[in-house]
């Protein structure tokens, strides 16, 4: 058993030690090798490197070298580029406020310099040599080296090896440092990288295109299975790559956000991109991406975090809407939208023949979300799929045959057990889930009605006030966002000083715990921006009743109908996903066809 902790005896007030503020310091910023890595390629990268090299012994422990060809540094600046707080990168407080580089802290060498032996070997284009520093001696000689810097460490944590017990393996520091390269690299494609471990290459990204960069370092099938990102909102530009939701992941492993060219990890990004994938992916499916914002740097500040990881804008919620509409827009279109060449392009609403009604004309009455008193949205929306009336003398056009291979989902050819549709077209078999491609068409409908609109959800008065203990920031959110809450069709006001009541819900959640919701509603406005929380609220409730107004399964569809379906998906948004992120179809080509027969063997 410990013994029970007892007050240490005073002691005096003194000052540190150089060398104990360094190894202070670099416990902050030295994490393991990979941080090494991380800090000297930012080094490089700030200098103009066009090619950076990384040579590793036992995974970074025994030494780290990283070559590259900037702009060097002068045999006079050399020693005080070990000195602590000694940087060429800022020189005032607009200087700290407006960062547009890597590093700017002037730190990171001194504080490696505590840790581990380390040695400068630089050279800028009018020196007519090199010089080499060893930081331990402080000796400074000629040496032969092109213009650019070689930084080496050697013997990492070898001053303090209590923290070099908490190393893992070399294989897995290794991983952790060509990682921390990788974040570099698609960055900066017109960089090129490599890595060596023990005098073998591991990594080579030579400079490319910045999709030909993210092929080499992802993969060439991510970047088939993703879509190009590139919106601007104002002072903001976002731009990237974002996988399609068929290439999500069970792990946020392929999820990679800079801001102005700096790999970040930031809450608000993430959220941003989570809620632009949120009615495409299933279950806890991860997405994958890598997106880009460009942003003025004096309207973010990365001066947050030691190892500048994260960072904090001024205006969280301009960039959280940028990201997310950026995201959204490039999801929207589905992978089977518009027409081929020839047949002319989809625009504006369809006036097509209806699953379940033959011959009548589709169409939509207006749905109203102003507060009104509580109705049956089940009626309603029995109601919303009533067939148009056709005119009396008019009889309904028989339905042009259509050529297989002139739409992306081809032509209907039958119903499977009244739950799939199959389709021919140029690439072989298309199979849907009609009620999942129907349900997101109805999903994208009831949406775009909404955002027309502008209007609250109808809400419903209860009879009793259900009323709860609120803690001060609940109680601080029901005041300070009440007009958020209101549109969601909730009036939550103060009982007492610790107390809410919730006298009203939104109508179509009048049978749940209204105390449940309020709680969960507060939670999220507390954390995220109001106008983000009223539209997933909105997207929530439409996806319920999309999911009861769309076609059920096992119901007979003649091929005039089926065909209609598959015309509605290819001009629906995210017509490739159902509102709870499910595949609505999948392509079997000729030659998946010919396997499954062991045709051609």
């Amino acid at each position: 058993m410990n013994a029970p902790l007892t007050a240490a005896p005073r002691r005096p007030i003194r000052e540190l030690p150089d060398e104990l503020i360094s190894q202070i310091a670099a416990g902050e910023v030295v994490e393991r090798p990979a941080s090494v890595v991380r800090e000297l390629v930012d080094n490089a990268l700030d200098a103009g490197a066009t090619q950076v090299t990384v040579r590793l012994l036992a995974g970074g422990v025994r030494l780290i070298s990283v070559e590259d060809d900037g702009a060097g540094i002068a045999r006079e600046e050399l020693p005080l580029a070990l000195r602590r707080h000694a940087t060429s990168k800022i020189g005032s407080l607009s200087d700290l406020e407006s960062v547009r580089t890597m590093g700017f802290r002037g730190e990171a060498l001194a504080a490696i310099a505590s840790v581990a032996e380390l040695s400068v070997l630089a050279r800028t284009a009018g020196q007519p040599s090199a010089f080499l520093l060893h930081a331990g001696s402080g000796e400074l000689r000629p040496a032969a080296r092109a213009t650019g810097t070689t930084v080496e460490v050697k013997e990492l944590f070898f001053s303090t090896p209590a923290r070099r017990k908490f190393l893992k393996s070399d294989a897995t520091e290794l991983a952790h440092c060509i990682d921390a390269v990788r974040r570099h690299a698609l960055a900066r494609p017109d960089v090129g990288f490599a890595i060596w471990h023990e005098g073998k290459l591991v990594e080579q990204w030579r400079p490319a295109t910045h999709d030909q960069r993210i092929a080499d370092v992802l993969g060439r099938e991510l970047l088939e299975a993703s879509v190009a990102v590139d919106y601007r909102a104002g002072p903001l530009r976002v731009w990237g790559r974002a996988g399609v939701p068929d290439a999500a992941r069970s792990r946020a492993d392929q999820q990679f956000a800079y801001v102005n060219g700096r790999f970040v990890r930031d809450k608000v990004l993430a959220h941003a991109a989570r809620s632009a994938y949120e009615d495409v992916l299933h279950g806890q499916r991860q997405p994958v991406y890598a997106i880009y914002l460009e942003i003025d740097p004096a309207r973010v500040d990365v001066n947050v975090h030691p190892t500048k990881i994260e960072v904090r804008f001024r205006d969280s919620r301009e960039v959280h809407q940028a990201v997310r509409h950026a995201l959204e827009n490039a999801l929207a279109a589905p992978r089977a939208g518009g027409a081929s060449p020839g047949t002319g392009a989809l625009t504006g609403e369809l006036r097509v023949q209806e699953p379940g009604w033959p011959g009548a004309a589709w169409t939509q009455p207006a749905i109203s979300f102003a507060p009104a008193p509580a109705r049956d949205w089940q009626a309603d929306m029995a109601a919303l799929w009533q067939p148009a009336p056709a005119p009396a003398a008019a009889a309904p056009a028989p339905a042009e045959p259509l050529p297989a291979g002139d739409w992306p989902l081809g032509r209907a050819i039958a119903q499977v057990h009244g739950v799939y549709i199959l389709a021919e077209n140029r690439e072989g078999l298309v199979i849907v889930d009609m009620h999942a491609a129907h349900e997101r068409i109805v999903y994208e409908r009831l949406k775009r009605q909404v955002d027309r609109q502008q209007g609250a959800l109808a809400s419903q008065p209860l009879l009793l006030p259900a009323t709860f203990a609120a803690t001060p920031q609940e109680v601080a959110t029901a005041e300070s966002c009440g007009e958020a809450i209101a549109a969601l069709g909730l009036e939550i006001t103060p009982f007492s000083a610790k107390t809410l009541a919730v006298r009203a819900v939104p109508g179509t959640l009048a049978q749940g715990d209204a105390v449940e919701l309020a709680r969960a509603v507060l939670a999220e406005l507390a954390q995220h921006d109001a106008s983000t929380v009223l539209q997933r609220a909105r997207d929530e409730l439409l996806a319920t009743m999309a999911c009861h107004g769309a076609v059920r399964a096992n119901r007979q569809l003649t091929l005039e109908e089926m065909n209609a379906l598959l015309r509605q998906m290819e001009a629906t948004e995210r017509s490739d996903q159902c509102n709870h992120g499910r595949p609505t179809w999948r392509q079997l080509t000729m030659r998946e066809l010919d396997a499954l027969f062991l045709r051609g063997r």
